[in-house]
């Protein structure tokens, strides 16, 4: 799966003959999964159409700061469209749109845009060889890598003059693996092996029923996702749940009960580099399984029931320079718990949530967490999506590997 999976691309398009090209870029980006909108100069419209690249980006395509045939005046918000972005690409990126990016003159839509951007912005420098090589247009380039801009360098060819060398805007293929090697060598966990598990573990009573909790595994599999978003190799150890991983990098080991999870883990935890245990893993099992199922016979039936062996404080007993995250759930003394949780399991951070706060624990698609160090030190949370909780709790790994 390509790093711009999921990646809001902001495309702009200035005028110059390289513009014919963007249609191809805007179907490349699509087929690798980005969102797309672009914005048009005034002047890209004689080279290719709102309309084909509104088609192929499946929104529509801006290219003034208000729509003129409406009779209401909708204003283009320039700021809108910079903080939606992910990344900015300005390609073709012309010689005249250059000088305006690095002066701030923004008399038309894209500029005004770029100027907005809080986002990585690049850009494809498009036009022919003296230009490119023009000490205006090579004091723009200097510049704009100055502000923080990347610029991915143009390509020798037959250029729209006739003549052929340097100044041809780099190829659709070629400006997309431009774009994904950079991306990935600045994921923060790239190289990273990731350990989470997910979700219930079920138990067997008889053939058809079971010991469970109502885990939905959605905290589990927001981690994995995010944690692959951000270049990890991630092993999910996901207990049964209706969810799929988003991200097709991760790597999904399905089980079933307590003892499944337990051996799934031990597999792999010896070759990871972080292990965050988010499942709700049975405490208790069945002590013996029934072959057959048991029939509704007597008023009163009783289940004598065994513990699970604990696979937090077992990954604990034996890691060496693992980062090891728990998660507790708790429904009293939830600060005293959780601290004894980590000195027992030999935790570098818990994640504790609690039932008495609403719109936290099971099935919600909200939690409200406080992290806790192994140093006890206390850093509660306002509540929020699991997805931002995840985002969270991956920053915390982002910044103990940044601190090592």
């Amino acid at each position: 799966m390509s790093v711009l999976n999921g990646k809001k691309i902001l495309l702009g398009v200035s005028g110059g003959i390289a513009a014919y090209k963007t249609a191809s870029l805007v179907r490349l980006f699509i087929k690798a999964g980005a969102h797309v909108q672009v914005i048009m100069t005034p002047a890209s419209k004689d080279f290719v159409t709102p309309l084909t690249l509104s088609t192929l980006s499946k929104n529509p395509v801006h290219s003034s700061f208000f729509n003129q045939d409406d009779e209401d005046a909708v204003w283009n918000n320039h700021v809108d469209l910079a903080l939606w972005a992910d990344l900015m690409l300005i390609a073709p990126a012309t010689s005249n749109t250059l000088s305006k990016m690095t002066t701030g003159n923004s008399d038309n839509l894209l500029v005004a845009t770029y100027l907005s951007a809080k986002c990585p912005v690049y850009f494809a420098p498009a036009m022919d060889l003296d230009m490119y090589k023009h000490p205006s247009v090579l004091s723009s380039f200097t510049a704009l890598k100055s502000f923080g801009n990347i610029m991915i360098p143009a390509e020798s060819g037959e250029l729209a003059s006739g003549l052929s060398g340097e100044g041809r805007m780099a190829e659709p293929e070629n400006i997309i693996a431009f774009l994904e090697a950079d991306l990935e060598s600045k994921l923060p966990l790239k190289g990273k092996k990731i350990l989470i598990t997910a979700g219930p573990t079920y138990e067997a009573i008889d053939p058809v029923r079971f010991i469970g909790n109502h885990s939905s595994g959605k905290m589990g599999f927001d981690l994995a996702n995010e944690a692959a978003n951000l270049g990890a190799q991630v092993i999910l150890v996901a207990g049964p749940t209706h969810y799929k991983a988003k991200n097709g990098l991760v790597k999904v080991i399905n089980v079933v009960s307590a003892q499944d999870m337990y051996d799934a883990c031990h597999e792999y935890f010896n070759d990871v580099d972080v292990a965050i245990a988010a499942a709700a893993v049975a405490d208790y099992r069945p002590k013996v399984v029934a072959l057959q199922k048991i029939k509704k016979a007597a008023d009163e039936f009783s289940i004598e029931l065994e513990k699970t062996k604990d696979i937090l404080a077992s990954l604990g007993a034996i890691k060496k320079n693992q980062f090891l995250i728990g998660f507790a759930l708790e429904t009293e003394n939830e600060i005293e718990n959780a601290k004894l949780k980590i000195q027992k399991k030999n935790l570098d951070l818990i994640v504790l949530n609690s039932l008495q706060d609403e719109g936290a624990g099971f099935k919600k698609e909200t939690n409200k967490v406080t992290f806790i160090d192994q140093d006890f030190k206390i850093e509660p949370m306002e509540l929020k999506s699991k997805e931002s909780v995840a985002v969270d709790i991956l920053n915390k790994v982002v910044l103990h590997f940044a601190k090592s």
